[in-house]
Order: structure tokens, then C-alpha cells, then sequence
């Protein structure tokens, strides 16, 4: 039987998602993701469950404890109060948003020996919920190079990741180091709790990360779903999916 993977959905409570493709009216909150998720995750043999944004967390619960497997996908800014400090240099944020997708982490790492994968904005949530912070931008608060790669079509690799010996991203890569795509501003600063970093660009700035004791609690910086036709970075969507049988 196939693997049931939820996957976090993007929310925003402004009117622009509706009015924009002519959909709903005005006043509405609005669930979305884009389909790139979903089929990677069917592609990789697992069968995806969009997880919406409940008013109450105690709702989500029994959902979590039904699933084999849960992604929380990219989006908005993590709200920097969630680590400590105030927004200096943050897009959009989406507080509740945030409050459930932390909740959803803590709660399947601490709670069950589920699979987790953060991608984009999930390995900034995967952190922050385990108590790490990070850079606002990584160019104004970390002197890094400009990482929002949409000068590119979605699916081109165009800057290198290099990743540790031993890691869980290693041993699903079969080698240590990888050209992937990039579409970020944040990233990972001081790991969380357990939290390792096994993965690195080039310049240093955290790529990928994995909780240690843990079967497979990875996050991802690159969006390897809107690389789903590519043989290599299926392998870690594959081994998510087997992580989950």
C-alpha cells in the first residue's frame, strides 16, 4: 500500500489569491500549493494529503496520527518573534501559518517515529521549532550571495551543496555533492536542539539539515519538488517515501 503523506498547504488571508485568478470573492481566506509537491510525492510512490490550516491544533492531531509521512512545504517568511527576535528585513508573514506548522513538527517529532521533510521554508520551521534561529535575509544579516535563483527556469540546477560524510542526505545522494536550484531569502543561522546542519552551499550557507536520533526528520533549503523530473533529486522524495513504509 502506498504511503499517505501529508503535505502542509500555503495559507493567506488576504483577497489577492481570489481576486487574482477571478476565483471566490472578496473577504476570503484561501489554502493552496502549488502542484509540483503533489507530484513528486506521487511520483516517488506515496500517495499526497493537502493538510489545511485548522482554527484549533487539538483538530490536526488525529489527522497527524493517521498519516505515514508529513512534508511541510515552502511559503512565506518565518515570523522572526517565533526565535526571538524582531522582523528587520522579513517578507509576508503568516502567523498562523506558522503557530501550526511549528506545532505540526514538534508534535511528530516529540510525539510519534513519523518521517518529517521541510523544504524552502519547512527546514527554516523544522529549526525553529527545536529552538534554532534564523537569518532574516541572507545577504543583509549574513553577507552571503543572492540565493532567489528566478532568473532560471524552476527546475534548473545552477549552484552547488555540499553535503557531510555519513549524513542521511549522503547516503540518499551516493555522493557529496549535488547542483541544485534556489529560491530563498532566509535560511538556517544556530541549529535548534539536536538539530545538525549536513549540508552547505558553496559560501556557507546552511542547505540541509536532520535531527539527530531520529529515522528520517530531514529539511531541505533547495526545492527539489520543482525538480521532480530529475532522476537524482527523486531519490530523496524515494527515500522520504520508504522512510514512511
Amino acid at each position: 500500500m502506498r504511503p499517505l503523506i501529508g503535505i502542509t498547504c500555503n495559507y493567506d488571508y488576504r483577497d489577492t489569491v481570489g481576486t487574482a485568478s477571478s476565483m471566490g470573492t472578496v473577504g476570503q481566506d484561501w489554502n493552496f500549493l502549488a502542484q509540483d509537491y503533489v507530484n513528486a510525492i506521487e511520483k516517488a510512490s506515496g500517495t499526497p494529503l493537502l493538510i489545511p490550516m485548522y482554527r484549533n491544533f487539538e483538530d490536526v492531531k488525529p489527522l497527524l496520527d493517521k498519516l505515514d509521512g508529513i512534508l511541510i512545504s515552502g511559503g512565506h517568511d518565518v515570523g522572526p518573534e517565533n526565535y526571538n527576535q524582531r522582523a528587520k528585513h522579513c517578507g509576508t508573514v503568516m502567523p498562523m501559518r506558522d503557530a501550526q506548522d511549528l506545532a505540526i513538527s514538534r508534535y511528530v517529532a516529540h510525539h510519534t517515529e513519523k518521517s518529517l521533510l521541510g523544504i524552502c521554508r519547512g527546514i527554516q520551521i523544522l529549526n525553529v521549532a527545536f529552538g534554532g534561529t534564523l537569518y532574516q535575509d541572507v545577504e543583509s544579516d549574513g553577507g552571503f550571495e543572492h540565493h532567489f535563483g528566478d532568473i532560471y527556469p524552476r527546475n534548473y540546477p545552477w549552484h552547488f551543496v555540499q553535503l557531510k560524510s555519513g549524513s542521511v542526505l549522503e547516503t540518499v545522494f551516493e555522493k557529496e555533492q549535488i547542483c541544485v536550484n534556489s529560491y530563498h531569502h532566509q535560511a538556517v543561522c544556530t541549529p535548534g536542539k539536536n538539530v545538525i546542519i549536513t549540508a552547505t552551499s558553496t559560501e556557507g550557507v546552511p542547505e540541509g539539515i536532520e535531527l539527530a536520533e531520529k529515522k528520517f526528520v530531514v529539511g531541505v533549503q533547495w526545492h527539489p519538488e520543482m525538480m521532480f523530473d530529475s532522476e537524482e533529486q527523486l531519490k530523496l522524495f524515494s527515500a522520504f517515501i520508504d522512510s514512511c513504509r
